[in-house]
């Protein structure tokens, strides 16, 4: 018996898997760097903060252009979105060298003290109130340690 084929010798099958070869990516490890910065991004106003389309389950802080205001927009897991507004201010540097500590004379708070004539009638005044507290402090003990009747008997001898 004739082995017999019926399709020339030149006919390849139709429905044949094409030969791929495997793509293998070369990875090259990129040296440690400090971590980036993410992007700030930018809204015009409360209605597109509003409008801005974000995944499920995230949350993104975004700065309105035309405000002082960042719209902390969040989505549940549900893709659901709600949103905080948060105004904020700027505050102008006082003085140049912030990062050193040194503060100029223009921005020092005045600093009054007192002088000596004024720092010996303080301490006059302080002196005539401990005396008045003690003589308070020792009546004060004193009506305390009676009896009651003996008590009775002094105020009425004083009326």
């Amino acid at each position: 018996m004739a082995n017999y084929n019926a399709f020339p010798m030149t006919y390849q099958p139709m429905y044949t898997q094409p030969q791929y070869q495997a793509y293998q990516p070369q990875f090259q490890q990129a040296p440690a760097q400090a971590p980036t910065q993410q992007n700030i991004i930018w809204v015009q106003g409360e209605a597109a903060a509003r409008g801005y389309l974000m995944a499920p389950s995230t949350t993104l802080p975004l700065w309105d252009s035309e405000s002082n205001t960042i719209f902390l927009k969040t989505t549940d897991a549900a893709g659901m979105p709600s949103m905080k507004v948060l105004d904020y201010t700027i505050r102008e540097n006082t003085h140049q060298a912030a990062g050193n500590g040194v503060i100029s004379p223009s921005s020092a708070p005045a600093q009054e003290y007192a002088g000596k004539a004024e720092t010996d009638a303080i301490k006059a005044e302080i002196e005539s109130l401990r005396a008045e507290m003690e003589t308070f402090r020792g009546d004060l003990y004193g009506i305390a340690g009676k009896k009651a009747a003996a008590r009775k008997k002094e105020v009425a001898e004083n009326e």
